[in-house]
């Protein structure tokens, strides 16, 4: 089953956020994410909030457009009476489950109510994920007619033993094609890939790394497989069935995919995310980075609004009782205090390329760049000009260096 909700205050039926939400949101862009939570099978690694067709228990796909469609109205409404600016949609991202196990109509039609409640700015970037066997040329062509601008292909692997490890269910010959469909239709095209699947050799790595790049694709994410409790694969483990994933090996697999991306013209600009140049960042990720706002639209969907932070009842059903009803289907939240933000501002800016401002942070913080550089976690030029960035070392280190940061910081608050 799909991981918990967290723990936190009970959210208003109303949906009405308090007044500091508001504080600064004309500096924060808005972004849309909308989760579509369904798959034709549950990979054995996925602890998302998913579903597959026998476990939906009354709700159904061909009604999904229609109660996403409510919560935007919703949105709207509950932003407006807030108290926050009107602004317009810099992104709009479809993730899942498999967006594009709906028709293309029904993603359209969701594009098109963010688009009547809020409008977008001058050349916003709208994603949707999408596995290589969930979509045809038909279909991609719909959703750039639609409005759509990029896609992000869900490749994993290129060999099949580690895609059966995942229990994905594609042909990696299937990569090719989809690719070039989604060119065809004009979309720009990312690849998602997974290393450190039990079993995978470092030559598979390569393997994959190789096939993806020969796509030249806009954008590529690597990130090392996570066992999450609660999942098919975490019990596998457990029973000896499949060794767990190597810290070394996964680290080795990491430098060579910086490796090979790099010659390939790619630049990183997140921990694990690549893209051919700045214009092919996901800038709807870098929004999460950057700590902006956005609305998250479904069942389990989280959003943050000024400090703000909730979530939606989390079965598809009782998302759709909440929003039928015109009541929220936000069922808990949180308003961050202080400390937390700026634990969270240098956890995220510390990942991205452009890094964080050193004289932003703390007297400790400050005080722990010396020892960072040293350890040849962060580059040493850029600290010089005032800006932490993590080296290739420090990216395989980076919840490391954040630690050191947060806990330098602590230590001094703690004397003073």
């Amino acid at each position: 089953m799909a991981s918990a909700l967290p723990l936190g205050d009970p959210a208003p039926a109303d949906g009405l956020l308090p007044a500091s939400a508001a504080v600064g949101a004309e500096d924060r862009a808005f972004g849309v994410y909308i989760h579509v939570p369904f798959c034709r099978v549950r990979c054995g690694y996925c602890d998302f909030n998913t579903y597959t067709s026998d476990e939906l228990r009354g709700a159904r796909q061909v009604d999904y457009a229609d109660h996403a469609i409510a919560e935007i109205r919703m949105s709207r409404q509950v932003l407006e009476a807030s108290a926050l600016p009107a602004r317009r949609a810099s992104t709009v991202f479809f993730g899942g489950g498999t967006p594009t196990l709906l028709p293309a109509d029904d993603l359209v039609r969701m594009l098109g109510a963010v688009r009547d409640e809020f409008g977008f700015e001058q050349g916003a970037e709208v994603t949707t994920e999408a596995n290589p066997d969930s979509v045809g040329p038909d279909d991609l062509l719909r959703l750039a007619a639609g409005g759509f601008t990029r896609v992000s292909f869900g490749m994993q692997s290129a060999v099949p033993h580690v895609l059966a490890a995942l229990d994905r269910t594609h042909d990696p010959a299937r990569v090719p094609l989809v690719v070039g469909w989604a060119r065809d239709a004009g979309l720009d095209v990312s690849l998602d890939l997974i290393y450190g699947t039990p079993g995978e050799s470092l030559v598979d790595w390569r393997r994959s790394l190789d096939q993806a790049l020969a796509q030249e694709p806009d954008h590529l994410s690597a990130y090392a497989l996570i066992v999450e409790d609660g999942t098919k694969l975490a019990r596998q483990i457990r029973r000896g069935e499949l060794a767990a994933p190597s810290d070394d090996l996964e680290a080795d697999m990491y430098e060579l995919a910086d490796e090979l991306l790099a010659a390939a013209g790619y630049e990183w600009y997140e921990v694990s995310n690549w893209a051919r140049d700045a214009s092919h960042r996901s800038r709807h990720n870098l929004g999460y980075w950057r700590g902006d706002d956005w609305w998250g639209v479904g069942p389990g969907a989280h959003s943050h609004v000024g400090g703000v932070r909730w979530w939606n009842a989390k079965h598809p059903s009782a998302y759709a009782d909440r929003v039928t009803a015109a009541v929220s289907p936000a069922v808990g939240r949180e308003v961050l205090d202080a400390p937390t933000r700026e634990t969270e501002r240098v956890l995220l800016l510390t990942r991205i390329r452009e890094g964080i401002d050193i004289a932003s942070l703390h007297t400790g913080g400050r005080h722990a760049v010396a020892g960072l550089i040293a350890d040849g976690l962060i580059d040493a030029k850029a600290a010089l000009s005032g800006v932490l960035t993590l080296t290739r070392t420090g990216r395989l280190l980076a919840d490391a260096v954040v630690r050191r940061l947060l806990d330098e910081s602590s230590e001094l608050s703690s004397r003073t």
